[in-house]
């Protein structure tokens, strides 16, 4: 590739004299070659994933990566969205990035999102499964705020339940800001569900913004199919999220 050096060139208009110069000269060593670099490509195996709710493992499709025709080497990770697994091991909404580079360190990156479903419970016995959410904060419920999801309430084992997004998706579907400002992490302990009987182990923190997330209610109606979820956020606002129990898949 070939090298310039660029000099200021002088005028002096007193005196009607012009001083020249060449304003562009070869840079010592240069020379006039230049290179090709191939960009890396990464090609899936198939389309998005939704599991069986009682699947018993996931078979990732993969992906090819290359570079001129030629396949070079492929990296895969794996992030769980909302109980945080770097493996699909269990019910949650993952995404798998595969990368490559090339030779000259250039990157190429895909991803492939795969639903594992919480199965759904009886809303007697288990409040497990997937939801679509209707979220009020502080009374009010904008258009956008409705209907919203997937969420998913995943059984733990001894009638513990934990809630992908205790603020209903107000920030990740509502305000469409994604799921780096959820909720999650908010575990209950089911004491008697047809009593409402509800306990929290501790409150959570909203992501990106912070603040705490008490527990305040958890309301059944097992004929309904629905959920009525009441947490305080320390800044001053009360979330309330009606989840609705729902046989639809989706991402």
């Amino acid at each position: 590739m070939k090298k310039y050096i660029f000099k200021l060139c002088t005028f002096s208009i007193v005196g009607l004299m012009l001083t020249s110069c060449d304003p562009s000269v070869d840079a010592p060593g240069a020379d006039d070659t230049s290179e090709i670099t191939y960009l890396p490509l990464i090609t899936l195996e198939g389309e998005d994933v939704v599991l069986d709710c009682d699947a018993t493992s996931y078979s990732d499709p993969g992906a090819v990566a290359s570079v001129a025709g030629s396949e070079i080497e492929l990296n895969t990770a794996v992030s769980g969205k909302y109980f945080g697994g770097t493996s699909v091991d269990g019910p949650d909404s993952y995404s798998v990035a595969y990368s490559a580079f090339n030779e000259d360190g250039i990157p190429a990156t895909d991803f492939r999102s795969v639903l594992w479903p919480e199965c759904n419970g009886d809303l007697v016995t288990s409040i497990a499964g997937m939801y679509t959410g209707t979220v009020a904060r502080n009374g009010s419920t904008p258009d956008g705020y409705s209907d919203n999801g997937p969420f998913i309430i995943k059984d733990l084992g001894d009638d513990r339940y934990a809630i992908s997004d205790a603020h209903g998706g107000w920030y990740e579907y509502g305000r469409a800001i994604g799921v780096a400002y959820a909720t999650p992490g908010l575990v209950l302990k089911a004491n008697n569900i047809a009593a409402n009987d509800f306990t929290s182990e501790g409150p959570v923190t909203t992501n990106t913004f912070g603040g705490t997330n008490t527990f305040t209610s958890l309301t059944v109606d097992p004929v309904a199919k629905t959920l009525t979820l009441t947490v305080e956020w320390s800044f001053g606002y009360t979330f309330e999220t009606v989840f609705t129990q729902t046989d639809i898949y989706y991402n």
